[in-house]
């Protein structure tokens, strides 16, 4: 099955219309970053004599201002900025300005679009101005260009392995997904290949059981008990070696419909109905999947005749014209109530689903005083 995703989750590490959040180790390293940075701060404002208080406070808050990325970044630039515009009345613009240069990782990492330009404009516009002050000592703002510079880099490398973790945790996620869908796909394949053989046989067993009685039937019901049940392990077999991908062994049914035919007629007459049989069922113009699926079709009504039908004719008919091919069966209404037998109620669902499920036509109904099963299927 294909990956689906939405619009929001086909971004790749290029996107950055929104904003992200960092990992669990990433949140980490930064807290223990600014504790020891801030540790630092503090002890100097306490231990250092003559210590400028208000540059160690700035100081302080500038690190606070990284903490602020961990929950909000447009708060914590915002709080950078200010730290920043003070910086020109405490003297500590450089010291404030590498700060702000670090912080392009974050914001690289976390931000979104617009909060990126605003921040890459207004970094450019101190560091200008910050180049033309008068001051003792020179500024080389070039190195705080280049510290911004990598730290960006790193923060956009982040992103997008970031953004490759989630995109391959998606994809495992989705493999998982399917392969639990292909399990359950498998199983429902062979509850519905165990419902339309086994189920089969153990009707025409229940009914033959209810012939044992009549002396004059006893023979014939034996013997149609002993096939029904050799043909059920037969199937029983040929699902078990399907569910293995084991080669078919020799002998298996395979889903020939002339063979379906010519087993559904025999049981029909051996349950007192007139089987009349119209078509070429090896017609070469029917596909291997349509001959596979008539067949099955064939089984599931003669399962339903044995329990429901009538006395009288039964009809088994194949049309092929140039477009499709026609299966259709058709039985007398029940009489009277017949000693109920088992049933899944599944039959007629499982014939359609295979009929709807290869492109075709299915119907089942009381037509003309009659129960027909109608199947048509394209021939290509």
């Amino acid at each position: 099955m294909a990956l689906s995703r939405s619009s929001q989750d086909e971004a790749g590490p290029l996107r950055l219309g929104r904003g992200e959040r960092l990992t669990r180790i990433e949140r980490i390293v930064v807290l223990v970053v600014l504790v020891g940075v801030a540790s630092v701060d503090l002890f100097e404002l306490l231990f250092t004599p003559r210590a400028d208080i208000l540059v160690s406070l700035l100081s302080i808050a500038t690190s606070a201002a990284f903490a602020l990325y961990l929950w909000s970044p447009l708060v914590a630039t915002c709080m950078l900025g200010s730290m920043l515009a003070l910086s020109f009345f405490t003297e500590t613009q450089p010291q404030t300005l590498l700060a702000a240069a670090v912080a392009a990782a974050l914001i690289m990492r976390l931000g979104w679009t617009s909060l990126i330009l605003v921040y890459t404009a207004a970094f450019l516009v101190a560091a200008g101005i910050i180049a033309t002050l008068d001051r003792a000592v020179p500024v080389n703002v070039g190195i705080y260009l280049i510290v911004a510079t990598v730290a960006g880099a790193i923060g956009f490398a982040l992103r997008m392995a970031s953004a490759r973790g989630r995109r391959l945790e998606q994809e495992l996620a989705e493999k998982a997904r399917q392969e639990r869908e292909a399990v359950l796909a498998e199983r429902r394949w062979i509850a519905g290949e165990l419902h339309d053989s086994i189920a089969h046989h153990l009707t025409v067993v229940s009914l033959h059981v209810q012939l044992l009685d009549d002396g004059e039937a006893r023979p014939a019901s034996q013997e149609a008990i002993r096939v029904a049940a050799k043909k059920a392990m037969a199937d029983l077999r040929f699902v078990i070696e399907l569910a293995d991908d084991a080669p078919s062994a020799p002998g298996m049914q395979t889903g020939d419909l002339e063979e379906a035919v010519a087993e559904a007629r025999g049981e029909l007459e051996a349950a007192g109905h007139e089987v009349v049989c119209e078509g070429e069922f090896r017609d070469e113009r029917l596909t291997r999947a349509g001959e596979i699926i008539f067949a099955r079709v064939v089984r599931e009504s003669v399962t339903n005749i044995l329990k429901y039908a009538g006395g009288g004719a039964i009809g088994i008919r194949l049309r092929i014209e140039d477009d499709a091919a026609h299966l259709t069966i058709d039985s007398p209404l029940p009489t009277t109530p017949r000693k109920e037998l088992s049933s899944s109620r599944t039959g007629l669902g499982r014939m359609a689903e295979r009929v709807l499920g290869a492109s075709g036509d299915f119907s089942a109904g009381e037509v003309d005083g009659r129960w027909r099963v109608s199947a048509r299927l394209p021939v290509a």
